[in-house]
């Protein structure tokens, strides 16, 4: 008990003290704890205690993040992931350590064969639970902090070509699925924003539309004449009263979902004899074309409705030919 004592108390101070120093206090304490002999009584009832302590300081997290604007989807898997980060530690928070949550991590890996992008995005809710348990004075140092980002090769994801392109126009013989075809392919949306779009949402005097992204936050996208002309001759054809931007083909023309269109998609790149064609791809393939031709990279990151322009670099996959003839022209 004494050395477990000890060792909370060291915890507790060492992020105010270096190595000399608490190398003296853990020689001070040992000292002055050497004849004392400490009990902790109601052990089991103590214990039950700092775990439903654990789980209201949790509840208050995912409460604040709720605040800030996060979706449930977010708060649902931030809640799954830190739970059972509690639960396989089994410890109160406070006494949690970064060697925990290092055993942790590891231990996740190892079991569940997890690629090293989920072991980070682990790493990084574990972090931003405990950054705000600090922040909030629940603990006094957030142990994920020595614990560095994962590194993880980089990975580059095809686009869809012109000819891929033109071989899914080809292919696609429904009005509403070229319209969505063309939308994506325009503006690089998310597929979560395309179906919540609705048919007052379009500006098409100014080939524009207003989408609401992640976060809520809203931002204007732009589409081209082709584009426009599709969405019109396709909303000629509709004769419901249904304010969605697309609908089911067959009655009662409820609003079209993310799982439709992905599935849309699909069928469609299989007619094509393209692998892997879903909404995403279309998003990273704007992004590409516009960074290959030229376009700011800030700009880029507002069309797309990037938070952090970190996240537009890896979306945009440079064209290698155009290095090559960069080095040809500025190096060789």
């Amino acid at each position: 008990m004494i050395e477990k004592l000890i060792q909370e108390i060291k915890y507790d101070m060492e992020f105010c003290l270096n190595q000399q120093q608490m190398t003296v206090l853990n020689k001070v304490l040992l000292k002055h704890f050497k004849n004392i002999e400490i009990s902790k009584k109601n052990k089991f009832k103590d214990f039950e205690f700092d775990l439903n302590q654990n789980m209201d300081l949790l509840n208050v997290f995912l409460s604040s993040k709720r605040v800030e604007g996060c979706s449930e989807k977010t708060l649902k898997y931030y809640d799954k992931t830190i739970k059972h980060m509690l639960n396989s530690i089994n410890k109160r928070l406070d006494y949690i350590t970064t060697d925990d949550l290092r055993n942790y991590l590891g231990n996740y890996r190892s079991n569940r064969l997890i690629s090293k992008t989920t072991a980070d995005n682990i790493r990084r809710i574990l972090s931003s639970f405990f950054s705000w348990l600090e922040d909030e004075d629940y603990i006094i140092k957030n142990p994920v902090r020595r614990i560095k980002k994962i590194k993880k090769g980089r990975v580059v994801k095809d686009v869809l070509s012109d000819e891929h392109l033109e071989l899914l126009r080809d292919n696609c013989d429904d009005i509403r699925d070229l319209a969505i075809l063309e939308l994506l392919i325009s503006t690089g949306i998310r597929v979560g924003e395309l179906v919540n779009l609705n048919i007052d949402d379009v500006n098409f005097n100014e080939r524009e539309c207003v989408v609401f992204g992640k976060g809520e936050s809203e931002r204007e996208v732009y589409f081209d004449a082709k584009t426009k002309i599709h969405l019109m001759n396709y909303l000629r054809t509709r004769n419901d009263n249904n304010p969605a931007l697309f609908v089911s083909l067959k009655k009662p023309y409820t609003r079209l979902g993310i799982s439709g269109v992905e599935r849309r998609l699909r069928e469609l790149g299989q007619k094509s004899k393209i692998t892997k064609v879903h909404p995403h791809k279309f998003r990273r393939t704007l992004a590409t074309n516009a960074i290959d031709k030229g376009m700011p990279i800030e700009q880029v990151q507002r069309l797309l409705g990037h938070v952090q322009i970190d996240t537009t670099m890896q979306y945009a996959m440079v064209n290698q030919n155009n290095v090559k003839l960069s080095h040809k022209k500025f190096i060789s």
